[in-house]
């Protein structure tokens, strides 16, 4: 029904007011009385075999909501209704920001596709905190960290730190977001220095805390190898949990969507079905090359159980949905869940 009759009816409209009203719809729905009953009725599968421990957390099941849907912590509880593992929120920063000029995202649905340049628009650190502080469910949440547009980069670790410190009694890991495309000159913290700089930093923070959170790098998918390489030797040093792998692509290749159509997108990072192979070739890599030496989290152009399987046979501990979830509807965890039992993975 999702795909037939709802996703048609929600892409009429544009992305970002179809969003808020989903937002919106969702929340005040499952306000009723039994509504979030009904809701794990629907769309959960609960089984012990499910669950997974990883970075010292025990997850009910492996399928997270990747950052950026609910940037502000508004749909926690109703997510995890829906059958979530695990939800990450943001990328939120120090202080609340418009983000980048409407329009700035954009469907492509040939492509079973997004291209977003959103630009890390969120209420900022403080709004979030408050809201993870009074969530009524037990999920499972990640914060997803990043840096103001007006912040240089010579400043940045600075940022990141803010967030922590607000975030720190509210959330079970932290997502080091270094890879989007959309905030000027952030990539280049991926850089080795400034990177392992900004994790040594966090890391030093981290171990003041009287119970130290697992600290994740979500990195992009435009890295070379040698890049890669670069990543699992930071990972091995500066001893952080583990990688989120990946962010959304630059790239354009080999969409079928018309090319005046991507070329009137402009920039932005894209997401979804276009990204499903590299993702899960970066996950294999670095899976390869570390000899399995720290968890992963797999996220980019998940739309089957197939797709999912294929990112945990390569490597990832965990998987995360964004733009899988919006092309193919909330069923598609319950499907994922029963592909994982059934592969016995």
């Amino acid at each position: 029904m999702y795909k037939t009759i709802i996703r048609p009816l929600l892409f009429h409209f544009s992305p970002e007011s179809i969003h808020r009203f989903a937002f919106s719809f969702i929340k005040n729905a499952l306000r009723i009385p039994g509504a979030k009953a009904l809701c794990r009725k629907l769309f959960q599968n609960r089984s012990p075999k499910l669950e997974r421990e990883v970075f010292g957390i025990r997850f009910k099941n492996p399928v997270g909501l990747a950052a950026g849907l609910d940037k502000d912590a508004v749909l926690v509880d109703e997510l995890d209704a829906m059958g979530f593992g695990f939800v990450e929120i943001g990328t939120i920063t120090p202080v609340g920001q418009p983000g980048n000029p409407q329009p700035r995202l954009f469907r492509l649905t040939e492509d079973k596709a997004l291209i977003n340049r959103m630009g890390f628009n969120n209420e900022g650190v403080a709004v979030a905190a408050e809201r993870l502080k009074n969530k009524k469910s037990n999920a499972i949440v990640g914060g997803n960290i990043g840096k103001n547009k007006t912040t240089p980069n010579e400043q940045a670790n600075e940022d990141y730190k803010k967030c922590f410190e607000a975030l720190y009694p509210y959330v079970d890991y932290f997502a080091v977001n270094v890879s989007s495309p959309n905030t000027p000159n952030l990539r280049a913290l991926q850089e080795k220095e400034p990177l392992e700089q900004l994790l040594n930093e966090l890391k030093v923070l981290n171990l003041s805390k009287p119970a130290p959170k697992p600290i994740l790098l979500k990195i992009a998918p435009d890295l070379s190898n040698s890049q890669l390489d670069d990543i699992i030797e930071i990972v091995e040093n500066v001893k952080i949990d583990g990688v989120i792998a990946t962010n959304t692509t630059i790239s354009r290749k080999a969409l079928s969507a018309d090319p005046k159509k991507v070329e009137a997108a402009g920039a932005g990072g894209l997401s979804g079905m276009p990204l499903t192979r590299r993702s899960t070739e970066v996950i294999r890599y670095l899976h390869t090359q570390s000899n399995g030496s720290f968890p992963i989290i797999g996220v980019g152009g998940i739309h089957s159980p197939h797709d999912a399987v294929e990112k945990l046979k390569a490597g990832a501990s965990l998987i995360q949905l964004y733009t899988g979830f919006i092309y193919e509807g909330p069923g598609l965890i319950k499907k994922i869940n029963r592909r994982i039992l059934e592969e016995g993975l």
